[in-house]
């Protein structure tokens, strides 16, 4: 009974980390039209920012090597340690940082190019951190990475992280809610619904475009550094496209493109797939083919529920 109790709350933390990546990409393609395939970007970014500020200088006769280590998780107060907050803010301004002139560059390109330069950013960054090794440890990875608040209870500590992830993700929710729901948000729909109008009426359309691309890199960035300190381990491998980008893009759109309940839904709903199938009889548990169950899936509901679960109001 303890074993599947275990495996449902790692079920729960993985669902609730791939939600805040959904929420986060649908303030890019939901809210504002901007065509991002390159989420595994700032999955990695944020993911490796807080595994490099949170762990001790590289032990180098353990074959560590990366460029810095911040060794933020020594940082208590009260001897209570509160620097994981500190990790989720600096992993989401990393994001920020990388996403804003990423924008101003790319943001005028046509949703086509604006795809393929996105793109080839995640992947561009991700062969850096296979090759360079200096910077990150190379393909043996970052491991035995801190975990927050880890003396109060190390033998359940699962359901700590549980707590941790599910109370993160409800800010998450409540600042995007709260952000859509703004005039601010209106603005953004309006972009994607008709951008000439938007712009005749005296709107700067490139700057709420930038803004928009930046707040959902920001959450991403913090969906990055949920993953990492919930697996204690990340390699470049981590950040392929299949799980980094394609099956966010999955989720979103079963669950409700422009729609924040059902970019969380729909994460809950594509995890679950993903995760269950495994237990399928012989080669249809096969990795290979759970993608394809996913593929099949996207189609049938473009086909038959093209707004998803949850569509938009």
């Amino acid at each position: 009974m303890d074993s599947i109790l275990y495996f449902l709350i790692g079920f729960l933390i993985m669902s609730g980390i791939y939600s805040v990546f959904s929420v986060g990409l649908n303030i890019h393609w939901g809210h504002t039209g901007l065509f991002n395939i390159g989420i595994a970007s700032f999955f990695l970014l944020g993911s490796y920012t807080a595994a490099i500020i949170s762990s001790p200088s590289p032990n180098i006769e353990k074959y560590e090597e990366y460029l810095w280590g911040g060794n933020l998780s020594q940082l208590s107060i009260l001897g209570i340690d509160f620097w994981f907050p500190l990790v989720l803010i600096l992993s989401a301004l990393v994001c920020i940082l990388v996403a804003i002139p990423l924008a101003l560059i790319t943001i005028r390109l046509k949703e086509d190019y604006l795809a393929l330069v996105t793109l080839g950013l995640a992947e561009t960054l991700r062969i850096i951190f296979v090759n360079e090794s200096w910077l990150a440890n190379g393909t043996r990875g970052l491991y035995s990475i801190p975990r927050p608040f880890d003396l109060i209870d190390r033998g359940n500590y699962d359901y700590i992280y549980f707590v941790i992830v599910m109370i993160t993700l409800a800010l998450v929710y409540i600042i995007a809610q709260r952000a859509t729901n703004s005039p601010w948000g209106r603005v953004l729909r309006g972009i994607k619904d008709n951008e000439n109008t938007m712009i005749s009426s005296g709107k700067n359309v490139l700057r709420f475009k930038v803004e928009a691309f930046a707040f959902g890199a920001g959450i991403m960035g913090v969906g990055g550094a949920l993953f990492t300190h919930g697996k204690r381990f990340i390699d470049p491998i981590t950040f392929e496209p299949m799980l980094a980008t394609f099956i966010i893009w999955s989720m979103l759109m079963v669950g409700g493109s422009g729609n924040n309940r059902g970019a969380v839904f729909g994460a809950f709903l594509m995890w679950g797939i993903w995760t269950f199938t495994q237990f399928l009889p012989g080669f249809l548990s096969d990795a290979n083919l759970r993608f394809v169950f996913v593929g099949l899936i996207i189609i049938l509901f473009q086909l038959y529920k093209p707004n998803g679960v949850i569509p938009a109001k």
